[in-house]
């Protein structure tokens, strides 16, 4: 085992502080682009289905719009993004959300069947090894708010069924599987009954449970209940945004790394720099001024109009990739190398991702970031993969045993 210094492998394994290491001397000629090519590249959370759902394109080729493509995806050495089966949470209040999935799982389909040559599915961790030979990028498909299940496990089974390898319990507002970190009204106070029966269950069918978006007490009845690690497929670090209860903070890390489970690093620039998210909040209470003060329907074009010409004055304040790394060193500093991963949510933070890693193509320069903070060959595949593959085959391993 490399770079272990003079920490113990009990120490490894366990959620102790771990001083980032450093690179053997092997490695230092390796560039972020050889690496991006040599290891597997796993991204858990990629809004490609309802970007296209809202706007279609052709993402074979190369698209004037969004942060994913074929062409992109392939120059960045991305070879598995889990693309999100998202459900908003006006869907679901209006009804509708269980058929809005199945069209954007055939959509996904969809992609795969018009490029065989580009593309293929992936449904379990082999399926995700195998695209390392094939060349080509597998789809993977994660569910963005559990609220499809509608509170039937014979619904869990179908999305299974269809390919769903894990599910962020809520979105936007609570549901009836759970509080989300976003809304004021806790009706559950964490997980609700059912809420509970369904982490179970997904344990049991082979499942991840995604813990994003869901309310502080909420993560914590997660980790009390499930028999295996969970992800958060797309979180980042409180420690940089104080009060942004969406992020995780230390003592999450620290359970997460107990369970056994990995974060994966949303590079949204609001949810990594507090000065982004101060501006983004700035300028959208100007724009909430704006439409009140003139009485307008804040959903009419007028209003959005208003919002863009706003928005255009008051530019926001982008993270940069020295932020995207600080999470990563961060995480490895509370929770160890073992429970960070990638979950970039492309295609989902709208245009405010950080400068230097804008899109899918980009990967190689966060490579190369790691490299400069003196991160080894192994620490870094474990990032890019390792990690998320480990809880992924360990969720398969133990429905296995419990068929």
């Amino acid at each position: 085992m490399k770079n272990i210094g003079m920490l113990s492998i009990a120490c490894l394994l366990s959620a102790c502080a771990q001083v980032t290491p450093k690179q053997d001397a092997e490695e230092v000629a390796l560039t972020g682009a050889e690496i991006a090519n040599k290891y597997l590249i796993v991204d858990t959370h990629i809004d490609v289905p309802f970007r296209l759902h809202r706007k279609p394109a052709n993402v074979g080729a190369a698209t004037a719009s969004g942060e994913f493509d074929y062409p992109r995806a392939k120059q960045g050495g991305l070879n598995v993004p889990f693309m999100s089966i998202y459900i908003p949470a006006s869907v679901d209040a209006e009804g509708g959300a269980t058929e809005l999935a199945d069209k954007l799982i055939d959509d996904v389909e969809n992609i795969a069947a018009e490029h065989p040559d580009k593309f293929s599915l992936v449904t379990s961790a082999s399926d995700a090894l195998m695209t390392l030979d094939s060349g080509k990028v597998g789809l993977a498909l994660g569910m963005e708010n559990g609220a499809p299940i509608a509170g039937d496990l014979k619904l869990l089974r179908h999305f299974y069924d269809r390919g769903i390898r894990y599910i962020t319990l809520t979105h936007s507002k609570s549901n009836h599987i759970s509080d989300s970190s976003y809304d004021e009204a806790r009706q559950w106070g964490g997980l609700s009954d059912f809420g509970e029966i369904l982490v179970l269950a997904m344990n049991g069918i082979g499942m991840m449970v995604d813990v994003s978006h869901v309310s502080d007490d909420a993560f914590y009845d997660v980790i009390r209940i499930s028999q295996v690690p969970v992800i958060a497929s797309h979180s980042s670090a409180r420690h940089f945004v104080p009060g942004f209860e969406r992020n995780m903070d230390d003592d999450m890390l620290r359970a997460l790394a107990n369970n056994g489970g990995v974060m994966q690093l949303n590079i949204g620039s609001t949810f990594i720099s507090a000065a982004s998210r101060q501006s983004s909040d700035a300028r959208t209470a100007l724009a909430k001024a704006y439409v009140e003060e003139n009485n307008l329907d804040p959903t009419s074009d007028e209003a959005r109009a208003a919002a863009m010409q706003i928005f255009k004055e008051n530019p926001l304040t982008f993270a940069t990739m020295a932020d995207v790394l600080d999470h990563v060193d961060h995480v490895v500093k509370i929770a160890g190398i073992n429970h960070i991963g990638i979950g970039s949510d492309f295609d989902g933070v709208g245009d405010s991702l950080p400068i230097g890693f804008k899109d899918v193509s980009d990967y190689p320069n966060f490579i190369d970031g790691l490299i400069e903070r003196g991160y080894s060959q192994a620490d870094i595949e474990k990032i890019l993969s390792g990690n998320i593959m480990r809880v992924w085959k360990t969720v398969e391993a133990y429905a296995a045993q419990n068929l």
